[in-house]
């Protein structure tokens, strides 16, 4: 059966969160139970889902994201002009200790 029920779900998947009613490119394992519910009549928990992708060699993937407001210009000046003063401002490192009540040794 599962053989068959996995082959199934990845027709399912290969289809597209927007062919399943998502109105975003992205498939999260809540979005991908309720495929299964819907299309294949199984009741799976989203635990029990993640296990079946992963056993079927779907893996977690993050959507890379950037600002859509992010000024490249302005990120770049910052790296140059102020990240060097901010770096400059730490406190130098010293050898010591780590323990208030006794100080590190001469």
């Amino acid at each position: 059966m599962w053989v068959s029920f996995g082959g199934v779900l990845k027709e399912e998947l290969g289809k597209g969160p927007s062919a399943h009613g998502f109105e975003d490119e992205h498939w999260t394992s809540a979005r991908v139970q309720t495929v299964i519910r819907q299309r294949l009549r199984v009741s799976l928990s989203v635990a029990t889902v993640w296990r079946l992708l992963k056993r079927h060699g779907w893996s977690w993937q993050a959507p890379a994201r950037r600002a859509l407001e992010l000024d490249e210009h302005a990120v770049e000046l910052w790296k140059k002009e102020v990240w060097p003063r901010v770096e400059a401002s730490r406190r130098p490192m010293v050898a010591g200790s780590s323990s208030r009540t006794r100080p590190g040794s001469p």
